[in-house]
């Protein structure tokens, strides 16, 4: 078993909102991204990938105020973005609130962080299209939308149909230009330090640094405008 990062999410209270801020505080203007129909939110994306995180990149995600649902859509949204704390953290300025890790083998991550005494969610099916075909990925999302361990416990993305030959080829990795801004280093802070570890363990998650503390989830990103630290400071 082994996971690695695939991305970090930035929630915005809207995405106009979430641009500047990222061309303000990184000094880039994000890529375009697409819409989640399941969820009603939207996003913007660009790559901070580097040799230590291959495959990373970052996402400026936001509820879409013109999505309109399917009634049989599961009404919570995914990294517990209906949560009104966490709506009020962002008002006034978007927030890194989450992060994503890659796995071959969705089932068995999800069994082993259930042996861990942790339920990450069912296994959620989504897709989208690209200029340069169509992204396919499974990705845990608990029917309450909650992100657990106040978003330090990454949820579970496999990309890629499960038949696919290469489930990795079309990646976002492969559809983005490079931004100027690169993933230096993770870490994270929780009162639940040793249980954290344990679930890392469990998935095979390794390069990121873990630690007691208040609840936190940093990311150094070196960009034009030198380096940057992203905090979820528990929100």
């Amino acid at each position: 078993m082994k996971t690695q990062m695939d991305h970090l999410v930035v929630l915005a209270a809207n995405l106009e909102m979430g641009v500047q801020w990222c061309e303000a505080t990184l000094g880039i203007t994000p890529g375009p991204g697409g819409e989640h129909d399941k969820y009603g939110t939207h996003n913007r994306l660009f790559k901070i990938a580097t040799p230590a995180y291959p495959t990373a990149y970052l996402e400026i995600i936001a509820i879409n105020p013109h999505a309109v649902r399917p009634k049989k859509m599961q009404p919570t949204r995914w990294f517990d973005m209906d949560d009104a704390t966490l709506q009020a953290a962002v008002k006034t300025e978007p927030r890194l609130v989450h992060w994503v890790v890659n796995t071959p083998d969705m089932q068995a991550a999800r069994m082993a962080l259930r042996m861990q005494g942790i339920d990450r969610g069912p296994a959620v099916s989504a897709s989208r299209r690209t200029s340069k075909g169509v992204l396919n990925w499974q990705i845990s999302v608990r029917a309450d939308g909650q992100r657990l361990f106040d978003g330090t416990l990454p949820s579970l993305i496999q990309w890629g149909k499960p038949e696919a030959t290469d489930p990795m080829r079309l990646h976002p990795r492969n559809t983005l230009p490079r931004s100027g801004v690169s993933l230096q280093s993770v870490a994270v802070t929780h009162p639940s330090a040793a249980k954290l570890q344990g679930a890392y363990e469990a998935i095979g998650l390794e390069g990121v640094t873990v630690s007691e503390g208040a609840a936190n989830l940093v990311a150094t990103l070196q960009t034009p405008k030198g380096l940057v630290q992203l905090q979820s400071l528990g929100a």
